[in-house]
This record gives structure tokens, C-alpha cells and sequence, in this order.
């Protein structure tokens, strides 16, 4: 079993940054992002491998978006610039032993984090 636990939520105004970081219990492989904003579905936002040899973004953060590591199975940090309220979601942290690529689809991923609130107003 890998805990998941996310850092870095929190009210921010439309064009501000925010960084979000990830830490896991256990190695992994492979880390991303998820966001869920209410009444939709739970959406990919970024992912990366825990070298950074593998890396995708979503069309929606593409560009404005990085993801980092430190180079160990353990900890990853999304900064996201330029939000827009439309950036507003539960944002989950994932993670996976048996992929070897950043994947989109969440059903590859095995442990889910609690998720952090990620508030943008206009």
C-alpha cells in the first residue's frame, strides 16, 4: 500500500500561480494529477515518471503548467501559472508501480491521494 499525501491548495485570484506537491509513502513509478470540479468527472491534469523521462499535460494546462521531481520514487510538484477560475477542482495526486509511462487514463493508476481544493476567483 502507498499513501498519497497532497500539499499546496488553497484560494488563489485568476492569474496567479500555485504549486502542488505530492509525497508518497513507498516508491512509485509514476505520479500525477487529477482534478474533479463539482458535477463533472474526474478529469487528467499532468502526470511524469519518477525520472522525468516520461511526461504528458492535458490540452487544458498544456503551456502554462510544469511538472517536477527530485529525481526519487517518492515526491512530485505541479506548478500551474495563469489559473482561471475554470482551474477550480478537487485536485487528486496518483500514483503506480505497473505502468512505465505517464499515462492520461486513471484506470492505471493504484493508490489516489485525499485530494486538495484549489479555489480561483475572478
Amino acid at each position: 500500500q502507498v499513501h498519497l499525501v497532497e500539499s499546496g491548495g488553497g484560494l488563489v485570484q485568476a492569474g496567479d500561480s500555485l504549486r502542488l506537491s505530492c509525497k508518497a509513502s513507498r516508491p512509485t513509478y509514476v505520479m500525477g494529477w487529477f482534478r474533479q470540479a463539482p458535477g463533472t468527472e474526474r478529469e487528467f491534469v499532468a502526470a511524469i515518471t519518477y525520472n522525468g523521462a516520461s511526461s504528458s499535460y492535458a490540452d487544458s494546462v498544456r503551456g502554462r503548467s510544469k511538472l517536477s521531481t527530485d529525481g526519487t520514487e517518492y515526491t512530485m510538484a505541479l506548478e500551474m501559472n495563469n489559473l482561471a477560475p475554470q482551474d477550480t477542482a478537487v485536485y487528486y495526486c496518483a500514483a503506480a508501480r505497473t505502468i512505465t509511462s505517464a499515462t492520461m487514463e486513471s484506470e492505471h493508476y493504484e493508490w489516489w491521494g485525499q485530494g486538495t481544493q484549489v479555489t480561483v476567483s475572478s
